[in-house]
């Protein structure tokens, strides 16, 4: 693979500002946002330029205790051939639990949540990438995650993990670095010493993006401009292993382009100033990631049913504390699971109010008091589309809304979106949808 440069999130709110950018080498599309028969204009256009895109998942949640869906596994690899990537990239993150492993409902995290660093977990996460890796036309790479919380019982490091990680199945490593800052901050993880444990030779390329700390918590908002700290990070891994593409990330409040450039030309300016890396990316840890001879990674899978079961037990608990209210599992702290509880309820109200931006202008500036109250004991079991809906549905039924003429324009917007959906087979279902419908209309 060739070395990608510097590059940036390609997000719609700053397009045409990518566009114009000098010096931008390639960039990094949100894959669930990239419809592969319909590719915005604007990465189109990059593309005929030689621009590299490469899709970024972020609901696959091959950390998760079930095997990865064929079909969003379907979907990243349209995406990655539609935008003829050279990889495709995901985390590792659960980002569900329940279901059938439980016989619970399932919940949706809405975020990433970090897998626990046990040899149980790895053994699931290794059988999870290796069937991704199958399904996929161009290699993977997985990204370290920042989390507000720890697991009780862990067994390794995060360099040790991910050095496992990639010594039993081959793949390569999306680092970020702003990750591994929050992690210093809210887990008191030293990222020289994940630095050191870390395969750097697998690395494919480098997320660099901003934050900020609240109460001693660092909120990886990808809001807010790259602090020095993070690129001293940067330096650090630079001075290692000269990586092969570093990107910078913004997702929200968004700033003028020439403040954007100016964060490129610091990543840029840090990358070349570091002392001379000894090692080479290679993008593949051939000698020890269980290659032998270029053929496929050595399979050390074990029979991971019962890691997936109790796997299974573990994250639903969790995610069930985080989003239903459920008490706090044995062995985290509590105060720490609030803060995360709050920090999914709040981006989730924000997602939908993206995904339906009718519903904060109905609703005005009631929207958001609205939607905290709904999601305390309405946990997401579906995608934000559905929660858009079934918020909506809820505020209709069991709200208060005192204004008659809000009323009505939520009403409308409900029963303008919620038609076409197939109908269930069971009466009970098709019965509780018309009777649903007859008293929003009323």
């Amino acid at each position: 693979m060739q070395p990608l440069g510097t590059g940036i999130g390609w997000r719609p709110e700053i397009a045409e500002a990518v566009e114009r950018m000098p010096g931008i080498d390639w960039v990094e599309a949100v894959a669930e946002n990239v419809c592969p028969g319909h590719i915005p204009d604007s990465l189109q256009r990059l593309r005929a330029r030689g621009v590299t895109v490469i899709p970024h998942g972020v609901s696959l949640g091959l950390g998760g205790a079930e095997r990865p869906d064929e079909a969003r596994l379907t979907a990243l690899a349209e995406r990655a051939e539609a935008l003829t990537a050279p990889l495709v990239t995901e985390h590792i993150a659960f980002v569900r639990a329940g279901g059938p492993l439980t016989a619970t409902p399932r919940l949706e995290a809405g975020h990433l949540l970090p897998v626990p660093r046990t040899r149980d977990a790895l053994n699931v996460l290794c059988e999870n990438i290796r069937i991704a890796q199958a399904a996929l036309p161009v290699p993977l790479a997985v990204e370290n995650i920042a989390a507000l919380i720890s697991w009780p019982g862990e067994e390794m490091t995060e360099g040790q993990f991910l050095y496992d990680l990639v010594d039993r199945t081959g793949v390569r490593l999306l680092i970020d670095v702003a990750n591994l800052h929050t992690n210093h901050v809210n887990r008191g993880e030293d990222p020289a010493k994940a630095l050191d444990e870390l395969p750097v030779e697998a690395i494919a390329y480098v997320h660099v993006a901003g934050g900020f700390e609240r109460d001693g918590v660092w909120h990886d908002s990808h809001a807010h401009p790259v602090p020095p700290a993070v690129l001293d990070i940067l330096a650090d891994l630079a001075s290692r292993v000269r990586p092969p593409g570093v990107l910078l990330e913004r997702d929200e409040n968004f700033p003028e382009p020439a403040e954007l450039e100016r964060e490129l030309a610091a990543i840029r300016e840090t990358v070349e100033q570091a002392p001379k890396a000894n090692a080479q990316p290679s993008g593949v840890r051939a000698e020890t990631s269980g290659v032998q001879d270029g053929g496929a990674p050595q399979d050390n899978a074990e029979d991971t049913e019962a890691p997936r079961q109790g796997l299974a037990l573990a994250q639903t608990a969790l995610l069930s504390a985080l989003v239903a209210g459920t008490p706090t599992p044995e062995g985290f702290d509590r105060s720490r699971l609030a803060v995360q509880a709050r920090a999914l309820a709040a981006k989730r109200a924000d997602v939908v109010a993206k995904v339906a931006p009718e519903l904060p202008e109905i609703l005005a500036g009631t929207y958001r008091t609205h939607f905290l109250a709904y999601a305390t004991d309405h946990p997401m079991t579906d995608g934000y589309r559905h929660d858009a809906l079934a918020f909506a549905e809820h505020l209709l039924l069991h709200g208060r809304l005192e204004d008659a003429d809000v009323q009505r324009q939520l009403s409308d917007w409900w029963l303008e979106r919620s038609g076409p959906a197939p109908l269930s087979r069971r009466p009970a279902a098709r019965l509780a949808r018309a009777t649903r419908r007859v008293l929003l209309r009323r």
